[in-house]
This record gives C-alpha cells, structure tokens and sequence, in this order.
C-alpha cells in the first residue's frame, strides 16, 4: 500500500473515532436528559405529596392541641375537687365541732334539770332514745327543754 492508501485509512479510523465520541456524548446527553425528567418527576411528585404531609402534620397538631386542652381542663378540675374536698373537711370539722357543742350543751341542761336522771354521761346524742338518757317516765316526754316555764 502506498501512502495515499494510509492516509485514507487513517482519515476512516479518526472519522470512526470521531463518530464513536459523538455516539458516546449523545448517548451520555441522552441519558443525563432522561434522569434529569427523572429528577423532575420525583420532584413533582414530591411537592405533590408535600401538600399531603403538611395536612397530616397540621392534624397532628391540632390533635395535640385538644389533648392538652383536655388535660388542661382535667387538671382544673382535679384541682376544683380537691378544693371542694378541703371545703368539705372543714365544713365537716367544723359540724363535729359544732356538734360536741350541742351535745355538752345538752349533757349540761340534763345535769341541771332535777327530772333527767345522769346516772350514765352521754356520748351520742343524736342515736339516743329518751329512755337510754334516763329520762324520767313520768315526766311528758314532750317536753321543751329550752322553755324555762317548765
């Protein structure tokens, strides 16, 4: 072969490398163009489903919301019983007291009047029977303690 005959064959074998680098960047272009639509589409989709997760967590927190709300609420009112609670110890002490009053009170008035019998000291007014405080059955039982007439 002469050297015209190489320099063809050397300009066919630049021309094929050369078609074979154009080939291999348009397939690489090709292929960066599909995942770049790729990228896209999950993108999209993405901001799709982002519209869905800020409403689950908008719910979530609205959720949460109420749950403290009611807590708040149960906390108040577990604190409404409990000062309920003191009130009605107090108020409770207080009637005891008031009723060891009366009781001394009556115990003193049977002591003074000569036609009760004391001969055993009371200690439960409120369950006593006019024969279990000794009172005297000839005497009406009727009888007003408080009217100093009598």
């Amino acid at each position: 072969m002469d050297v015209t005959g190489w320099i063809i064959v050397a300009i066919v074998v630049v021309l094929v490398i050369v078609a074979a680098v154009v080939l291999s960047r348009r397939s690489g272009a090709r292929r960066a163009e599909a995942e770049r639509a790729k990228a896209q589409k999950i993108r999209e989709q993405a901001a799709l489903d982002q519209v869905e997760v800020q409403r689950r967590e908008a719910e979530a927190a609205r959720l949460d919301a109420q749950a403290r709300l009611a807590q708040a609420e149960a906390d108040a009112r577990a604190a409404d019983a409990a000062a309920l609670q003191n009130e009605a110890r107090a108020r409770s002490a207080e009637a005891t007291g008031a009723r060891s009053e009366l009781d001394e009170r009556l115990s003193t008035a049977d002591r003074i009047d000569p036609d009760v019998r004391t001969a055993q000291p009371s200690t439960a007014r409120g369950a006593e029977t006019t024969a279990a405080r000794g009172v005297d059955p000839d005497v009406p039982a009727e009888r007003p303690r408080t009217d100093p007439g009598v």
